[in-house]
């Protein structure tokens, strides 16, 4: 069912249009590489995407900075691991991922067409809580930046999704309103909760095919956008 009087579309970034899991993956293979580390690149993955999710988790509830994040989830990746690598190794590894990530610019399935088909009609927006000195890297290496009226980092806010500052400093960038505006995210706390709580109309991004009960539209793939947009 189409939503109505929508003026204003804000996406976020990773998972939802940027293929994170798979440039990221990238990024650690090339680290690895440089650096000679002998560990299975799936191993390390299997172990390490649920201490991120874990971590991502605590950042967004302010519960560590952002420097403990990038350190901390790969120094426990390590250990559960038991693969010995030094302080100092870890701190450059940390470093070096941000620099690598945005030279992988794989993008979700559809992304490009269904940007192209809501840019006809809608303005559009990012928020994401993603880096600030990443963020606009991965959307301009990627060819999407272009289709974004606006975007808006927490690190910019001051805040991270779901805080409705976040919502209220995107919106007041634009014309809108939270009435006509929708939230699509891949996240149900952040994205789907927060636009929501927020007064936005929201769409719930989620491939799994879990049954997941929300009260909210929920969608496997981006080119679903169209059966509400």
């Amino acid at each position: 069912m189409k939503l109505t009087n929508i003026r204003d579309v804000y996406f976020d970034l990773d998972h939802t249009l940027w293929d994170f899991d798979k440039n990221s993956s990238l990024a650690f293979q090339e680290i690895f590489e440089d650096q000679k580390l002998e560990i299975e690149l799936q191993e390390f993955l299997k172990i390490y995407m649920p201490i991120n999710h874990q971590y991502w988790k605590s950042y967004r509830n302010n519960l560590l900075s952002k420097k403990d994040l990038r350190y901390g989830r790969l120094r426990d990746s390590f250990e559960a691991l038991k693969f010995e690598v030094s302080d100092t190794l870890i701190s450059k590894m940390s470093e070096d991922y941000i620099n690598y990530l945005p030279n992988n610019n794989y993008l979700l399935d559809g992304a490009v067409d269904i940007l192209r088909y809501l840019s006809a009609s809608y303005n559009l927006h990012i928020i994401t809580n993603g880096f600030e000195e990443v963020q606009h890297l991965k959307m301009e290496k990627s060819g999407i930046l272009e289709y974004f009226r606006t975007v808006t980092t927490s690190e910019e806010a001051g805040v991270k999704k779901p805080h409705s500052l976040i919502f209220e400093k995107a919106i007041g960038k634009g014309t809108g309103k939270p009435e006509t505006s929708v939230m699509i995210g891949d996240n149900f706390e952040a994205d789907i909760c927060g636009g929501h709580q927020y007064g936005m109309k929201v769409i719930y991004l989620d491939p799994s095919e879990d049954d997941f009960n929300t009260e909210h539209p929920r969608i496997q793939k981006l080119k679903q956008l169209r059966d509400y947009l």
